[in-house]
């Protein structure tokens, strides 16, 4: 078998042209055939013309863009957003997963307009120069539903919430880029400095969101067809791809959506037991009078604070009101969460339209177009419901100990 041979750009071909196609290209050999790894912004006027300028140059076999085929679809079929469905992302529990899906996409646009370039420009050019060379395209990703997951699934609970803070904080952010700041990250020493303060703040991201993506990546590009392969990527992964270039990649145990683990299965029915046993004791300590303060205790912060997030969240009345009845049901329903109940109440009030999700492009550049969207709206009111209800229950039960508690002593 034939070493790995990683190589400046240009030199598998020995000319000097080649030599100046473009810094951010990154040359390997392996077994006859030459993979040229193209890192590039997501916002760059500069990585749209490399990608145009490299394949035109190089006229490869095969052109591999970072995309999934989910990913593809986002990109290339405008109408896409006609096809969302409320209720059906509510039902599925995919709303928190949109919803932090939308809040990147809106860093990503509001960056992109300072610039004046569509966030992945660089990959519908590489899709564009494949189709125009006659190369074979190769969406070379591990699909995006499946990394958000497994990233999710690798959180803990205060993690969730830092990393929903972040996203919170980049849809409000006022953050300027300029062409320079661009270019200054696509430098190889500027990235990996920063993916290694990356690993450091929050590792359990870093590894399903970079690290098995390079492995992935790297993969499927390695077993595209033909001789010459021009691989279109982000920056931040070129530095880890190519050190697996010749190495097994397991592609299969890395595109599970790892199952919840069986202590949080029954950790699930913990707090239904707790409040049946406290009212239980409530009953039999003092002929009901402890047990109506405990349903006092349990009932009046699951629905107050649920109903609070509501409200904060913009919602309807009704959906208000159905925060404020729901909570302490859904609060012992591990099976059934209280956005969900709420939030379909509130797509049912708003009714969203097919123009409100062509619009979610546009509306998901400012904090504001979130809010007046009337689709992303019910999926904000849906997380809002989720969270008050998640704190009511907290606050319920502590107060319902506290009641035992004083009853003991």
């Amino acid at each position: 078998m034939n070493d790995t041979i990683p190589t400046p750009a240009g030199d598998v071909a020995a000319t000097d042209s080649d030599q100046v196609l473009s810094k951010n290209l990154t040359t390997l050999q392996k077994n006859g055939k030459t993979y040229h790894i193209l890192g590039t912004a997501h916002i760059s006027q500069s990585s749209v013309d490399d990608v145009k300028k490299v394949v035109a140059a190089l006229k490869p076999d095969t052109v591999c863009v970072e995309l999934c085929e989910t990913r593809y679809r986002a990109l290339t079929d405008e109408s896409q957003w006609e096809k969302l469905n409320i209720g059906q992302v509510i039902r599925d529990g995919k709303a928190l997963f949109l919803l932090a899906s939308l809040a990147f996409s809106s860093f990503q646009r509001r960056m992109g307009d300072q610039v004046g370039v569509k966030p992945g420009s660089e990959l519908l050019e590489g899709i564009k120069q494949a189709e125009e060379h006659g190369a074979e395209l190769v969406l070379a990703d591990r699909d995006i539903q499946i990394t958000l997951k497994r990233t999710w699934a690798n959180l803990g609970f205060w993690k969730k919430m830092k990393l929903l803070g972040l996203l919170l904080e980049s849809m409000l952010g006022d953050e300027t880029i300029t062409d320079d700041d661009l270019e200054r990250l696509k430098e190889k020493d500027q990235l990996t400095d920063a993916m290694e303060a990356f690993a450091r703040e929050m590792p359990e991201v870093k590894e399903p969101l970079i690290d098995e993506r390079d492995r992935f990546l790297m993969s499927k590009i390695e077993e595209a067809p033909g001789q010459t392969i021009v691989a279109v990527v982000g920056a931040g992964h070129v530095n880890g791809m190519t050190k697996w270039l010749g190495k097994e990649v397991d592609r299969q145990s890395i595109s599970k959506i790892p199952p919840p683990a069986k202590w949080l299965k029954v950790a699930q029915w913990v707090i239904p037991m707790l409040v049946i046993m406290l009212f239980g004791y409530g009953i039999a300590n003092n002929q009901g009078r402890d047990w109506a303060d405990m349903l006092y205790a349990w009932i009046l912060p699951n629905s107050v604070m649920c109903a609070l997030f509501t409200l904060l969240a913009g919602a309807r009345p009704l959906s208000i009101l159905s925060a404020f009845l729901a909570a302490p049901i859904t609060s012992l329903n591990p099976s059934l969460a209280a956005g969900m109940v709420v939030g379909l109440v509130e797509a049912w009030q708003r009714k969203p339209t097919v123009k409100d999700c062509e619009q979610i492009p546009d509306d998901i550049r400012s904090f504001s177009g979130f809010f007046r969207n009337q689709f992303t709206r019910c999926l904000i009111v849906f997380t809002m419901a989720n969270f008050g209800s998640m704190i009511g229950t907290w606050v319920g039960l502590s107060w319902m100990f506290a009641l035992v508690g004083g009853a003991s002593t």
